[in-house]
């Protein structure tokens, strides 16, 4: 549907990696001018390698942060917030590396650029949209015809309405059998007679949304909308489907859906797991010392190992072995019935407070978080991550619902949105809600912000049993 946008968004990419080079060498000209304290002895001009740093950190940052998102092109409020956390980080970037690089950069010229690069950057994003909006003026907006009176045909024209109004226009619906629903635009007759009515109402763009007991009629329509100059798209009735991140791709000669993709691909996925790799290893050398410790501690306080061996289930339902520091009395799997708690609903709570097989070191290490750190070798095995949903046990997802099936579509993690937002305080069912969102809204900031906000949980060691 945002096809038109791909031109613009090549056009946003290239202004993305240009501005901030040309802002750099504008405010090394003006920086004798500007407010800030200036010493003209020592004045060192920025290294051209600097440049390139620029040109490379702004292009990538803008990049893995979805800023892109074609749906966001013609809306300036749209694009606002997700510009500004990428020139954050992309700030952020640029002072980290100068200050293991070019050290002798100015910190005021470094500010400057970040501030006018913010300024450039805003103002040809509003450009393009006013832009847009002068084309929309000057023509009109793009006449969408809908095929079907479905459900997810209404919820189609409901998007469109709501948030796509001033460049898109539903002009009506029509389907094989006539409808006496309530519809947001005209009834316009049977997809018999479809050619004739893309024609009499200079339709550009046909969203065909079947219901599934219409799925046999796809052809004839495919057929009529052959020789007519309008963009065709196919909505399958999956709404009571949870496919998170489904693609197409050609197979041969046939087109194929994929419906368990891997939620987080491309430069996304490089980019975590590079992160993940990295931390993880970091945490792994610097902790090590502290980890033998507790494993002595362990073995010491109760009888048993003292690293805890258990299946989890990962991204996509694949079963992997988790690690973590032994904090319940052995043989503890047995007397897991006795232990669990009914919620008033009648949802049962899988970890509860007091629990009799937890052992005294245990607490302690359930309080502080210790008991997950050999974790830290799961992540750089990239069997989890350090941000995602929580690890599940196998006998709980054999409960689940169809659509709780969507929060394992992405790796699990050391930490996650359900532990920095109420951790084992919250009921059961909201936890896969707080995994869900987390699937929903991935990005590298979120992942950013929920690691930020996992030490002050941490510190805290609220919701910890």
């Amino acid at each position: 549907m945002f096809s038109q946008y791909r031109g613009y968004k090549a056009f946003l990419m290239l202004m993305d990696a240009l501005l901030p080079v040309v802002v750099l060498a504008l405010m090394v000209k003006l920086r004798p001018y500007l407010p800030g304290k200036f010493l003209d002895v020592g004045y060192v001009l920025p290294s051209p390698a600097v440049y390139l740093v620029v040109a490379l950190i702004w292009h990538v940052t803008f990049a893995i942060t979805g800023v892109y998102s074609a749906h966001k092109i013609p809306s300036f409020s749209n694009q606002i917030g997700s510009v500004t956390l990428a020139q954050g980080l992309a700030f952020l970037t640029l002072a980290g590396v100068l200050y293991f690089s070019f050290r002798e950069t100015s910190r005021m010229l470094v500010i400057y650029h970040s501030a006018a690069t913010y300024a450039a950057l805003l103002l040809v994003r509003y450009g393009l949209t006013m832009y847009l909006s002068h084309m929309v003026n000057g023509n009109r907006r793009n006449r969408v015809l809908i095929v079907g009176v479905s459900r997810v045909a209404l919820s189609i024209a409901e998007t469109i309405n709501d948030n796509h109004g001033r460049f898109m226009e539903v002009i009506g619906f029509v389907d094989g059998r006539p409808s006496d629903a309530a519809l947001p635009a005209p009834f316009l007759g049977g997809t018999d007679e479809m050619a004739r009515t893309v024609r009499e109402n200079r339709v550009e763009t046909v969203v065909v949304a079947l219901s599934r007991d219409q799925a046999h009629e796809l052809e004839s329509i495919i057929y009529q909308l052959d020789s007519l100059p309008v963009r065709v798209y196919l909505v399958p009735d999956f709404l009571q489907m949870s496919f998170v991140n489904a693609s197409a791709e050609r197979f041969g000669d046939l087109i194929v859906i994929g419906i368990r993709e891997p939620m987080i691909q491309g430069h996304r996925r490089v980019t975590k797991r590079v992160m993940d790799i990295v931390l993880s290893s970091i945490g792994i050398v610097l902790l090590s010392p502290l980890m033998v410790l507790i494993w002595i501690a362990v073995r010491l306080d109760s009888r048993g190992p003292g690293i805890f061996v258990t299946e989890r289930i990962g991204e996509n339902g694949t079963i992997f072995r988790m690690y973590k520091f032994r904090t319940m009395v052995q043989d503890a799997q047995d007397l897991l019935g006795a232990a669990l708690e009914q919620e008033v609903d009648g949802g049962t709570v899988y970890k509860v407070k007091d629990d009799p097989r937890v052992t005294r070191l245990g607490k302690w290490l359930r309080r502080t978080s210790l008991d997950e750190l050999p974790q830290l070798v799961n992540i750089l095995k990239g069997e989890m991550s350090l941000v995602g949903p929580r690890p599940e046990q196998p006998f709980i997802t054999k409960t689940y619902d169809h659509w709780q099936w969507e929060r394992l579509s992405v790796p699990p993690g050391l930490t996650g949105w359900w532990q920095v937002s109420g951790r084992s305080d919250a009921p059961m069912n909201l936890n896969t809600h707080f995994d869900i969102y987390y699937v929903r809204n991935y990005s590298l900031i979120l992942d950013l912000k929920i690691l930020l906000k996992t030490l002050g949980t941490v510190i805290s060691g609220k919701g910890a049993y």
